[in-house]
């Protein structure tokens, strides 16, 4: 009988991230691909650095850009995280599909951009805020409301390049 991960990587069943291990990689990750619907119809994404609070994602945007125009469109959207330039061993990611609000309350940007800062520029927070407190600055809140797929390399022999040993 074929091994996953040793003669093929047809079934991936079994292989994705357990909560703790989609918690680890939120944690671990500062970026993720937010995927929406384009004023076309067409599926677009941008990569944007993003802040985990109470289930939902934060990032932040300017009027006018593809995304904020596209959500108020349709505000069906996913959000997709890898493990990529993080310290997590193997290929880890988490797709979620969910809806999107776009804030344009100056109190709740206020609030995002502290906490944003203190996770991307802690160093010099006060900064950053300056630099990304603009007039047309919006703050996108996403509520996930499913996981699509996620995956672990490291759940596979060879850590799914083949081979037959785990490696860490």
């Amino acid at each position: 009988m074929p091994k996953t991960g040793v003669d093929n990587l047809e079934d991936l069943r079994g292989l994705g991230l357990d909560k703790d291990s989609q918690a680890e990689l939120i944690r671990s990750q500062s970026e993720c691909t937010f995927v929406f619907t384009n004023e076309d119809g067409w599926a677009s994404g941008v990569v944007m650095s993003y802040v985990e609070y109470d289930g939902s994602f934060w990032v932040t945007a300017v009027e006018g850009r593809g995304h904020v125009r596209g959500i108020d469109k349709d505000p069906r959207v996913s959000l997709v995280i890898s493990n990529a330039g993080t310290n997590l061993p193997g290929r880890r990611m988490l797709s979620m599909r969910g809806t999107a609000i776009i804030h344009r309350d100056p109190l709740i940007k206020a609030r995002f951009l502290e906490v944003f800062a203190a996770r991307h520029q802690p160093e010099d927070p006060e900064s950053f805020i300056r630099l990304l407190d603009s007039a047309k600055r919006v703050v996108i809140q996403f509520h996930p409301t499913a996981v699509v797929v996620s995956h672990d390399s490291n759940k596979m022999p060879g850590n799914g390049r083949g081979g037959t040993t785990r490696k860490p």
